[in-house]
């Protein structure tokens, strides 16, 4: 959220995120407000090299471009000292000469030369080769030329390249020669200094523009470069462009207001999957330790400030190795004995619930859509007025038409929730068929408890969870208005309250805390609707399979607005782009002209020859892909980078088990009666590049395991001091067998077996120790031969 914005009167505003200066992503707009709250989570894995991850706030104009208030910028290497806390940020100006992205590739040498009266004169030079990762402008490719200058007290020599057309990656190539020491026949000034001064005071400044044509030229940003370090030595390297040094500074800074933000940033370098064998064994054997707390696993939970860093890359991991069932089982059944009461079954946030939270967050987005999604829509884009608390209702608002309305949403929504058994993946029913069992062993005098043992997974922290927060689940593309999220609120509590297992049954309806719900919930026959939830959870937690042979509808897996170049000539012979709304299933790749119309374009999947990343120099335009199938290729341009990959991502998982994809591909498109990269003129010729992804892969869940193993390792390397005072614990525990008289500092951790639990630490140490070894020699290796600006390296990031 934000508060105290300017100006000081009630506007709709909205903010969006950039990775440097291209948006990747948008909030809702928030309407009438000085403070207005958000709310919203983005998650996304990071396709590119940046400088900045920026937030800028927007007053939201009809008729006039949307006017940016102030923006809140963070480095790339400030990231993590920031990861995992709510921060306010004041808001800074957005000011033109600060707003840069990109990077320039430079080759400087200095020569000697001997002039005819053989004195020795230096002469620097210059060669400017390309840019990468220029900002857009307006929303288009920019018009980039480079200013190169010889800086000093008491010179600025300036030169000036080429304007490059249409392209945010522009190849100059060109060469500037500079005199920097003069011969000693140089008289254009008495008693001009020149050797020592020049060599220690010089420097290389190339400002990168936009050639605005009949509008003034726009900063793109600068690099700075001292002659001396280049001494006798040829230098080639890529420089990232910065802010000019004037930039961003301004004296009403704290006029503008603050932003709230939670960022979560992780950067991670993947080693080659060996490297992780010891590690990934150990995990992997995690549920057959006895007692489960003393396994490397649940150790990882124990050693981490939140349990959440350690529950996400170990689900993915033992999900990946088919190992999390007989985990989840194994933690479930250590909660269950420090559960006293029945009915407080699952309601902490233990490792166990934390697992099997993730766990239907990664295999059931699929049952949720196919599920909820269609009501979700009918809610969100025809909305009835549904509030019934008399404090919140609105002049000329009739409470009973409203209840009837809501009750209407209710019972569509319960009604399609335990119709859905038949959907439910398999792997949720194996878990909650573990946890129904482990309950009713725990207390054998409770008949309710089977039930609701999965009802507080299924309903609390699934179903109810996905309709109160549609867009986090991918059900909906953005945040619903005020309006819409307080009917999916009070739906929510209804679907808790009737999945609940005995909240109806034993006339609890009396001890509800909002008065309002207690008389909404006396229209509803609790027989009727305590059998349906009975059945539908002896569905789902039933081992038996409920997914029929060959699903018999197709699995939606994304979809979303983007623009593709046309397929045949328009009247005039030129081709252009339009904009279309995409679509992906298991079945299909279509696109249509709007959402929810009939598909115009369709290519089943099992036709997709290769998806591949488009060069920008095919159409000069950014964030394309094609799709090669039987036909000409489909070129597609995403609104970012982000996009981009995802859509590649989805694209390739999907379709990488097709037998007939292509090995080689062509990198640029078939223009003027050749193709741009090979200069092939045979349009059906072979490709002249191996395409990326040609290996048949799980087309299920997605997983590198190896970066998930990685992951943990991190957090093992962050935790190591814990991890030593665990065990130096451990062998306190061992050789004194007596009572603890005093709080320790393992006093929280749970030993229950001194001895097993020292056998995994040390195990765990020790494969850490050489993991740390194996990246020092890594990263000694790639100083030492990688030059600035190389991309060999496997590191990946990504941010929420």
């Amino acid at each position: 959220d934000a508060k105290h914005l300017v100006p000081n009167k009630m506007r709709d505003f909205f903010c969006t995120i950039n990775l440097d200066q291209e948006e990747v992503f948008r909030t809702q707009v928030v309407e009438k407000s000085l403070s207005p709250y958000f709310g919203e989570e983005f998650y996304f894995e990071i396709p590119r090299t940046f400088q900045w991850l920026s937030f800028y706030i927007y007053d939201k104009s009809v008729l006039q471009k949307d006017l940016r208030i102030g923006k809140v910028s963070i480095k790339k290497e400030d990231l993590c000292s920031y990861t995992g806390k709510e921060n306010w940020f004041m808001l800074q100006p957005v000011d033109s000469n600060s707003e840069v992205q990109g990077k320039v590739h430079l080759e400087l040498k200095l020569n000697e030369l001997i002039t005819d009266n053989g004195s020795v004169c230096q002469q620097l030079v210059v060669h400017i080769k390309e840019c990468h990762g220029l900002p857009l402008i307006n929303g288009q490719n920019c018009d980039p030329y480079a200013t190169v200058s010889l800086v000093g007290p008491s010179r600025n020599d300036q030169k000036k390249t080429k304007v490059k057309k249409k392209t945010s990656n522009p190849q100059f190539n060109e060469t500037f020669y500079f005199e920097v020491t003069r011969s000693s026949s140089y008289t254009k000034k008495s008693q001009f200094q020149v050797e020592e001064e020049d060599i220690e005071k010089l420097e290389v400044r190339v400002d990168l523009w936009n050639n605005g044509n009949l509008v003034q030229d726009v900063f793109l940003g600068e690099i700075k470069v001292p002659v001396k370090v280049l001494r006798n030595d040829s230098f080639q390297a890529w420089y990232l462009l910065q802010p000019r040094e004037n930039g961003n500074k301004s004296s009403k800074t704290d006029d503008l207001g603050s932003l709230r933000l939670n960022i979560c940033y992780t950067e991670d370098c993947v080693l080659p999957s060996e490297y992780y064998t010891s590690l990934r064994n150990l995990l992997l054997k995690s549920s057959d330790v006895q007692p489960i707390s003393a396994s490397a696993a649940y150790i990882l939970s124990e050693v981490c400030r939140d349990k959440y860093d350690a529950v996400l890359p170990l689900v993915r991991l033992l999900l990946h190795h088919h190992k999390l069932v007989p985990f989840v089982a194994a933690v479930a059944e250590l909660d269950l004995k420090d559960t006293q009461e029945a009915n407080t079954v699952f309601r902490g946030n233990s490792l166990a619930t934390r697992c099997v939270d993730e766990m239907m967050k990664i295999v059931g987005k699929h049952y949720l859509k196919v599920t909820l999604k269609p009501v979700i829509d009918e809610i969100c884009e025809s909305p009835k007025p549904c509030e019934i608390d008399p404090i919140k209702l609105r002049e000329g608002d009739n409470v009973e038409i409203n209840m009837e309305n809501l009750r209407y949403y209710v019972d569509k929504v319960f009604r399609e929730i335990v119709r859905s058994s038949i959907s439910c993946p398999t792997l949720m029913c194996d878990v909650f068929y573990s946890l129904r069992h482990l309950a009713a062993k725990r207390f054998p005098n409770d008949p309710h408890v089977q039930y609701s043992a999965v009802s507080s997974f299924v309903f609390l922290r699934f179903f109810a969870v996905a309709v109160v927060s549609p867009h986090t689940f991918h059900l909906r593309p953005h945040h619903p208005d005020a309006q819409t999220s307080r009917t999916l609120t009070l739906i929510s509590k209804a679907i808790q309250t009737l999945g609940s297992w005995g909240s109806l049954t034993k006339s609890k309806l009396s001890s509800f805390k909002e008065t309002f719900m207690c008389e909404f919930f006396k229209t509803f026959q609790e027989e009727k609707f305590t059998e349906s939830v009975k059945k539908f959870l002896d569905d789902v937690s039933s081992t038996e399979s409920k997914e029929p042979s060959g699903l018999s509808e197709p699995v939606h897996l994304k979809e979303g607005e983007m623009y593709k170049r046309a397929q045949g000539r328009t009247r005039i012979g030129k081709k252009n782009f339009k904009k279309r709304w995409f679509c992906l299933t298991s079945r299909e790749f279509t696109y249509h002209k709007q959402q929810d119309k009939e598909p115009i374009f369709t290519i089943p999947i099992k036709n997709i020859l290769a998806v591949e990343k488009l060069d920008e120099s095919s159409f000069n335009k950014k964030n394309m892909f094609q799709v090669l199938h039987g036909e000409k290729p489909l070129y597609i341009q995403a609104n970012n980078c982000v996009e981009a990959s995802e859509w590649i991502e989805a694209l390739c998982r999907v379709t990488r088990c097709n037998q007939k994809r292509l090995s080689f591909y062509h990198p640029s498109a078939f223009l003027n009666g050749n193709w741009l990269c090979c200069k092939a003129t045979i349009e059906n010729t072979m490709g002249c590049a191996r395409c990326t992804a040609d290996v048949p892969a799980d087309t299920q869940i997605e997983i590198d395991g190896d970066r998930e193993t990685e992951r943990i390792y991190s957090l093992f390397t962050i935790n190591m001091f814990k991890l030593q005072k665990l065990e130096e614990a451990c062998g306190s525990i061992a050789v004194y067998q007596g009572p603890r008289k005093e709080p320790d500092d393992y006093s929280n951790f749970t030993i229950e077996d001194s001895v097993a639990t020292f056998h995994t630490l040390k195990q765990i140490i020790d494969i850490v120790e050489k993991l740390n070894e194996s990246h020092e020699k890594y990263q000694k290796k790639r100083s030492s031969s990688a030059k600035y600006g190389s991309e060999e390296n496997p590191i990946v990031g990504k941010v929420s």
